[in-house]
């Protein structure tokens, strides 16, 4: 592309960051016993009780630096084709996308939603890992993939059995769950009827595990192409 997003200017700091990095050494060497989040919590403590006119003086330094910033950015835009242009765009959108992502993550660990079930193939994974062959975890998972594939249906039942009843503790523990969602106002959370698993037979349950185990296996295959590339 010619151009990256790292080349594009940085953002000037606010007011209290630059109060921040000029005031942490001094901080630190007056109480070197402090862990960082203590000691950023004494900073912001400072910057608190600053006078305004002290606060005032970090504040014209920010927008002096932010004139500058918008002439550098300028400069930078005008020297971008049409092309760079959109493709600088869709990397910030990607990238938004992938922070979005993080939080909406990290929210459902908090609000203590359940971890989705196993597969037969990953406890396998899981209960063998250890005691597996290999230095990385690469060609340890390669050895686990061949031994997984090797195995006779009667060896892989007890593991599909596990994953049938890891399924049922799932639903069991997203009902509770969505129903506490509901009760808190988080309806945008609960998963829609298309998305609730239907009763199976027997037959239709043996096919969907056989499926989902071949798809399990064949994850696995491509990401063991990928290490060895």
């Amino acid at each position: 592309r010619g151009i990256s997003s790292d080349e594009r200017p940085k953002r000037p700091l606010t007011a209290y960051f630059r109060f921040l990095k000029e005031n942490h050494s001094a901080f630190r060497q007056k109480n070197p016993e402090m862990s960082n989040m203590e000691l950023v919590k004494k900073i912001a403590g400072a910057w608190k009780e600053l006078p305004e006119s002290q606060k005032q003086v970090y504040e014209e330094a920010r927008k002096t630096d932010w004139k500058r910033y918008e002439e550098q950015l300028a400069a930078y835009k005008a020297q971008l084709t049409p092309a760079q242009v959109a493709a600088m765009k869709e990397e910030k959108r990607k990238r938004l996308a992938k922070r979005r992502s993080f939080k909406a993550k990290r929210e459902l660990t908090v609000l203590g939603k359940p971890k989705r079930p196993r597969s037969g193939f990953n406890i396998f994974v899981s209960e063998n890992f250890q005691e597996s062959e290999g230095i990385s975890p690469a060609a340890k998972l390669k050895q686990l993939f061949d031994a997984w594939r090797k195995l006779s249906s009667s060896q892989k039942q007890p593991y599909l059995q596990l994953a049938e009843d890891d399924k049922v503790r799932y639903e069991n523990e997203m009902k509770s769950w969505e129903a506490k969602m509901v009760e808190l106002g988080r309806e945008d959370l609960i998963r829609s009827r298309k998305q609730r698993p239907k009763k199976k037979t027997a037959e239709t349950a043996k096919k969907a595990e056989t499926a989902k185990a071949s798809s399990h296996e064949n994850k696995a295959k491509l990401k063991l192409k990928k290490s060895e590339e």
